[in-house]
This record gives structure tokens, sequence and C-alpha cells, in this order.
């Protein structure tokens, strides 16, 4: 099926071409088209023109009113003060290309794919090995997972990367213990219980933390085991391999609870650029982008100083030849260029890396493993804060963990189903509970922009008003009900109809879907197709109030009209919360 072109793209290059009739000489010309609240769009680009040309511009307007062709989606056209155009579609214009979108037999609603597409290696969902999950891991997690999904939506190659923490000298205190231990690891519980998994890992931890800071001797053979494990003892590796198996039964229980899928063969932790460390350094200082500074391998910025106004230095490899975050940093970007092909790094990351990311970036550009065909883009984010507008604690002042923040809005959610719940059973409760609690948690994410810190509020987020998830699930639930009740009715679009003004505001809001996932995509700013969505719901709630469907005074044309818009508007709220990672049921 060939993609269907938006109404605002017909009328920006039919505007285009009469702005080029009516003054061959300019070459091309954008006449800056947007959507108005006078009209059904407004162009501004004949006045910044008429000025640079020194003609008039009212008269330049009527020129290109005169040159736009007839027949087109364009009803009127009105030349407004000193030279706005004001364009109403024709109600045809809007339904025929509805049509067109409902007709495409992929399922993309007419979407274009990306003609200049590429491949995007995104890291996001970075947990660390032995450690539990919290909500500081949230915003990477759903932000990663909805752009890498928008981002295939629109064609683009998308290589997934969870760069988990999964190595350093912590382990060696680790692997000595369990060796020393060896009934540890084991928990009861059946096969990939992550609760049962995290708690046989944090009880490791304390008692090896608490030995080796009580007990010389322990810590001596620690670091030892440390050695051992850089060296690549095959006891050493083994029990540190037990240690990955385990978490990641709990990664992926958190996951499973996220409503996102994770592979294992997406994740290469920091151990996977190990054998890289030495040669990336060694490429490094031979070209003279990183010089030895008292022994350790620095890369120096003109622009990066500390408060004494020294240089800092981002840290390749340190003077006792470890190597620091740097380091697996460039060798991941080696290695994505080099192998993986990427002509995008898109990391999202905590906004306080940006420093680092700045330094590791330019290093990578200055070694020539960035450059004009491979780009590296930082999608920073901000914190998630308590209602108090401070980072988000528990009562007694610790972190947060993700999984009993998604079990408490899950039960949250299960109220607020329970209450709107008609004919469901207890199943279906709990099924859509899960779903909208979760969907709510990644909508108030995704909804805010990633920059910006957003104030984790459960009672606001499952809230049937206002701009939430479930405000959008139940505008989908709504549409499906009227389908369901529709009987024998079909959806059948009539371009011959004439359109209430709640039936067009909500075609034209249909229509614009491509263009703003489009625009998400290139931007990489999710926040923009939640508000587009719950716009779109909006404007549905506006449509269901004005427009009946079902009653037995509308007449047969005009109703198959109304169920096509209202199907249609279900279709994209669908798909479009798909991209976002959030479920869309049916019933609510």
């Amino acid at each position: 099926m060939a993609s269907v072109n938006s109404l605002a793209s017909t009328l920006r290059q039919q505007l285009a071409d009469a702005l080029t009739a009516a003054l061959p000489n300019i070459g091309t010309a954008d006449p800056l088209l947007r959507r108005s609240d006078r009209a059904d769009f407004q162009a501004n680009g004949i006045l910044a023109l008429a000025k640079k040309l020194k003609g008039n511009p009212r008269e330049l307007a009527a020129q290109v009113t005169a040159a736009v062709p007839a027949g087109g989606p364009v009803k009127e056209i009105e030349v407004s003060g000193p030279g706005f155009l004001n364009i109403t579609l024709s109600d045809r214009a809007i339904i025929e290309t509805l049509a067109a979108r409902d007709a495409d037999d992929e399922g993309r609603l007419g979407v274009p794919y990306n003609s200049a597409a590429g491949t995007t290696v995104i890291d996001y969902a970075q947990p660390n090995v032995a450690k539990e999950m919290h909500v500081g891991h949230l915003r990477s997690a759903v932000i990663g997972d909805a752009m890498a999904q928008i981002l295939e939506f629109t064609g683009e190659t998308v290589v997934r990367r969870h760069h988990i923490g999964d190595w350093g000298t912590q382990f060696g205190m680790l692997i000595q213990y369990l060796i020393e231990h060896p009934g540890e690891l084991n928990h009861e519980g059946g096969e990939g219980d992550g609760e049962a998994a995290m708690s046989s890992l944090n009880r490791l931890y304390k008692a090896s933390r608490a030995l080796f800071d009580s007990d010389e001797e322990f810590k001596a053979r620690s670091r030892d085991r440390v050695v051992a494990l850089q060296a690549g003892d095959e006891e050493t590796l083994a029990m540190w391999q037990r240690f990955v198996d385990e978490s990641k039964i709990y990664f992926y229980s958190v996951f499973n609870k996220l409503d996102m899928e994770i592979r294992d063969t997406d994740i290469v932790g920091e151990s996977g650029y190990n054998d890289m460390l030495a040669e990336t350094c060694r490429l490094l200082e031979e070209s003279g982008v990183a010089v030895r500074s008292e022994g350790a391998l620095c890369v120096f910025f003109d622009d990066v100083k500390g408060t004494d106004g020294e240089p800092v230095p981002l840290i390749v490899q340190k003077s006792n030849g470890g190597f620091g975050y740097a380091a697996t940093d460039l060798s991941a970007i080696r290695d994505r260029v080099q192998n993986l092909k990427a002509s995008t790094l898109l990391y999202v990351v905590d906004a306080r890396q940006a420093l680092h990311f700045k330094m590791v970036f330019e290093t990578a550009r200055r070694a020539g493993w960035l450059n004009e065909d491979v780009k590296a883009v930082h999608l920073a984010f901000g914190t998630v804060l308590g209602k108090d507008g401070k980072p988000f604690k528990t009562r007694e002042g610790e972190t947060v963990r993700l999984a009993d923040l998604l079990d408490e809005a899950i039960d949250r959610a299960s109220a607020v189903v329970r209450e709107k719940a008609q004919d469901l059973t207890e199943e279906e409760i709990a099924e859509r509970a899960a779903q909208v609690g979760i969907g709510a948690v990644k909508y108030a994410d995704l909804s805010t922009s990633a920059a910006r810190d957003y104030k984790f509020d459960l009672d606001q987020m499952v809230s049937l008003n206002g701009d939430t998830s479930v405000y959008i699930q139940y505008a989908h639930a709504r549409s499906c009900s009227i389908k369901r009740k529709a009987g024998e009715l079909k959806p059948q679009p009539h371009p011959e109809l004439e359109l209430a003004p709640a039936e067009r505001a909500l075609g034209l809001h249909l229509d614009q879907f491509g263009e703003v996932v489009a625009e998400v995509a290139a931007a990489y700013e999710p926040h923009r197709l939640a508000a587009y969505l719950y716009q779109l719901s909006s404007l549905f709630t506006t449509f269901y109030d004005q427009c009946p469907v079902l009653k037995s005074d509308v007449p047969q044309d005009v109703a198959e009209n109304r169920l096509f818009l209202s199907d249609l508007t279900a279709g994209t709220l669908r798909q479009g919360m798909e991209l976002l990672g959030i479920r869309t049921p049916e019933r609510l």
C-alpha cells in the first residue's frame, strides 16, 4: 500500500508551487503553513517574502491565491491582514484522505517510511548486576523503549543495547564470598522468580560487604579475586557468570512487569568491551588524541575546566593501569560504528551525565569514529520527584524500588477499573488493572519533556480526568464500544456529506498522525506524540457528545460516516499508544 500524503503536505506543496508560479526567480519558498483557529490552516510565508522583495504582500497573496489549482483539497482561500492566507479545506478532501489511510493494507494508517532511514543503536535501560532496580531506572527504560518503537515504525533499523553494569572491583568481594559460601545463591521459588533471585543477591551483597569491611584477610582475598577476574581465570569467570544470570532473572521480571521486551542478545554490558579497552587506549595515544598526564591517559578540552580554572580531562586509563568508564564507552562507540554499522548512536541516560558524554563524543570525533556520516546524541532526562518536589524517596528516606512502585500503580489502577467495570470478570479486572497501572506510569513519564523533572503522583496518573493515559485508554474503549453496539451498521466513509464542526476538527487531527510521528522520531521527543494522542482523545470526546452515531433519527449515511471516524480514531489511538509501549484494552 502506498503511503498517503497528509492534507497539510499536499497543501504546502500546492502553495509552494503557486509561489514559484507567481515569482519564477525565487527558487523554492516555504509558505510557512500551520493550523489555525481562524480557518483550517494559515500560511504566513508571503509576508516575509514580500518584505525581502520589497513588494506589496497583499498583492503577492492575491497572485498566489489565483495560482492555487481548482479541484484540489482547497475549498476557500481568504487574504487576511497584511498578507496572511486563511485556508479552508473541503469536507470531501478530508474524508477521502482519511478513507485512503483506513484502506492501508499494511495497517500503518498510510504513514510513509522515512526515505533517509539508517541504523540507530539505542543505549537504554542500564541496570546493574547484583543490585536492585530503583525509580532512577524508570525513565531510561520507558523513554528508550518508546523511542526504539517509534524509530522502527518510521523504517529505521534499530539495534537495542542494554549497557548493564556487570564489571568492576565489587565483583571480587562478591565472588570470593560465594566461593567460601557456595549455597548463598540458592533460593526457594520457581525458575524465573525475580523476587527470590533479588532476595538472594541482596543477602549475599550485605553479608560480603560486612565481611569485607571487618576482615582484613577476606579483603585481601577479594582483591586477589579481582585480579583473577580481570585475568580471565576460569573458576572466577564461572562464578561471575552466576551473578549475571541470577541478576537477569530479576531484570526480566521487572521488565516483564513494565510490559517491555528485553532480549538476551540486546544485553551487552561493560564486560562486553573488555577485549577492546587496551586497543582503544593505544589508538587514542598513537593518534595524539589522548596524552599521558601524571601517569594517566587523558584527553583535554579547551572548554572544560574545574572551579579552580584548571583543565578537567577525560581519563581513559588510570595511572595504575585500570580502565575507567570512558574507555568502555569509547570502545562501545567503536563497536557500534564499525561492527554494527550505526549511522546514529542514541544514549538515553540521566542528564547528570551530560558532561561525560560531551567529552566522550568529542574524543570519538577527534579519533574519527564519529564523523559526518555518524552522529551521537545524548537524550538526557530529568529526575523523578515526589509530590513535595524533591527526589522521590520512601518515608524512611531510601530509594524507591521500581518493582514496589509498579505494584502500587497496579493496585491504584485496580480500584479505578473495578469502579468502572460493568461486565468484566475478576481475571479481566486484574488484566486491565495491569494495563492501566503500567500505562499510567509510562504515560506520566512520556508526556513530560524528557529534559524536565516530573512529579510522581499516582492519584493523578490513574485519574480519568486530565492528561493521563487512562483518559486516552477510556476514549479508545468508548470507540470500541460504539462499534460493538453498531450491529449491522458498518463504518463507511461518505465524502459527499457535509461535516459538522466536531467531525471536521476530529478528521483534520486524525490526518496529522504521520507528520507528528515523523517529527517525534527526528527530534527524539516522545512527549509530542503523547500530546497528540491526548488532544485526539479530547476531540473524540467532543465528537461523541455532539455527533451521535447510533440514535434512531440519524440518517444511515451520516451514521456510517461517523462510525468510520470513530473507528479510525480507535485505530490511531491504538497505534500511537503502542508506539509509546502502552496497551489499549477494548473494554474498560
